[in-house]
């Protein structure tokens, strides 16, 4: 991002990216190897290269890691500091905010979107690692295996952009949050090659279900400038997930689904299980039939590393 300036994260938020950068991280994060088991709509499918059922895809879903985790707790404190200047009144501190053209909120866009390339650069670190072992396993380059990029957006992520608020083109700061963009087919931000799908919507499922990828509508664009959810949601939270679930049983789960796993932390199968997130399937249609996105391919794990 060409907002980024690197002068405002801080040296303590550096140092805890310099030794994370290709690395997944905890939490939701994955690397999934996947399976095209279902095309809805076969032009655009065959235009982002998924056009086949049976293809092998990865789904790489990590972020700026610590170095962004730092840039937010470094935030929190100063737009404190900036709410009590300006009279800012709100119910929970992890909305701390800060007006877009005060200091704290200059400093905070500029670490943001350096936080953002960060993320861009970790992702396509484990991209190039996630080639090298098919390329070694296959004894294949990556590009006889044919493994190229569909595409790579952040979410969690403010941008400057140009929507239109009753009848008028206005310029607005669009901060999603849990939600992913989905620009429409023909416009000016989305690369070339997508110009008549609109942009790939990347869907993430859970260890045990199934992913998608979507296309951005212009339904999409009036309705919620442009934006789609980027995952399932959360339906437990951690701890009752980890008070609720076996993780010998999750284990058994995914074993006879055919699906392979590799987890840092014990933990982590219980918080990550299928059981603690809604139904995919049942976001990703309530999505289509409002609109604001429409379904493309639908991808089945077959093996899912979490860090």
């Amino acid at each position: 991002m060409t907002t980024a300036d690197p002068t405002k994260v801080s040296s303590r938020a550096k140092k805890r990216g310099l030794t994370q950068l290709g690395t997944l991280g905890a939490g939701n994060h994955y690397a999934e190897v996947q399976v095209i088991d279902e095309i809805y709509d076969e032009d655009s499918a065959s235009r982002m290269g998924l056009g086949k059922k049976g293809r092998v895809c990865i789904m790489i879903h990590s972020g700026s890691r610590g170095l962004g985790h730092q840039v937010a707790t470094d935030a929190l404190v100063k737009m404190d500091t900036a709410m009590a200047r300006d009279g800012i009144v709100l119910n929970d501190r992890q909305l701390s905010c800060a007006r877009i053209n005060s200091l704290e909120g200059k400093a905070y866009l500029g670490a943001m979107s350096a936080a953002a390339n960060y993320a861009w650069a970790n992702r396509s670190c484990m991209t190039y690692l996630a080639r090298k072992a098919f390329s070694e396993v296959f004894q294949k380059t990556p590009e006889e295996l044919d493994m190229h990029l569909v595409y790579d957006v952040c979410h969690n992520i403010a941008k400057i952009e140009r929507h239109e608020v009753d009848g008028v083109l206005k310029t607005l700061l669009v901060h999603r949050k849990g939600s992913t963009r989905a620009f429409p087919p023909h416009h000016p931000m989305i690369p070339i090659d997508y110009q008549f799908t609109g942009q790939p919507v990347l869907i993430g499922g859970t260890m045990g279900t199934c992913s998608y990828v979507l296309a951005g509508t212009e339904k999409g664009m009036t309705e919620t400038f442009g934006s789609t959810c980027h995952g399932a949601g959360r339906a437990l939270s951690r701890a009752k997930s980890r008070r609720m679930l076996e993780h010998s049983e999750v284990l058994d789960n995914l074993k006879k689904k055919g699906i392979s796993i590799r987890v840092a932390s014990p933990k982590l199968v219980m918080e990550e299980a299928p059981e603690s997130y809604k139904d995919v399937s049942e976001v990703v249609d309530t999505c289509q039939d409002a609109g604001i996105s429409r379904k493309v391919v639908r991808l089945r794990p077959i093996a899912v590393v979490k860090g």
